[in-house]
């Protein structure tokens, strides 16, 4: 039950919905569960989180802006954006405000779907190999 209730505070965190999962995988740490799968599962489910917002970006950028969750304004800054940095800017997924609209952006745009998934999945990775290290070095 542990790694499935990460697994879906992470998936969760990954999308467009305010949250986080940090502070379930620090305290999932902390019960001395296996790290290795700890991490596993984060990142996994924080990785689908993304493809989820790549695929609303892919198929419904008309959708959300007739419904007003996003704007055409917003959308065309951050479409310059990810067009001036390119793929690259994915290793900011893992950022908290900015991350989750650029996965939903690489959708919008049609980024390579394996280039975007190896991308985003290594910036996540890396980022809860980075609290799980902290946990570990401070004995949280």
């Amino acid at each position: 039950m542990v790694y499935l209730t990460l697994f879906t505070a992470a998936f969760l965190s990954a999308t467009l919905l305010p949250m986080g999962s940090e502070a379930l995988l620090l305290y999932d740490v902390s019960q001395h569960h296996t790290v290795w799968l700890l991490w596993s599962v984060a990142t996994l489910g924080n990785t689908l989180g993304s493809v989820l917002n790549y695929w609303l970006g892919l198929k419904g950028e008309a959708y959300l802006e007739k419904k007003e969750v996003v704007s055409a304004n917003k959308m065309k800054q951050a479409k310059v954006f990810f067009e001036k940095y390119g793929g690259g800017t994915l290793l900011l997924s893992w950022m908290p405000i900015i991350g989750d609209p650029l996965t939903f952006i690489a959708g919008v745009l049609g980024y390579s779907f394996k280039r975007f998934v190896l991308i985003v999945a290594l910036a996540k990775g890396v980022r809860y190999a980075f609290v799980i290290f902290l946990a570990s070095s401070l004995s949280v």
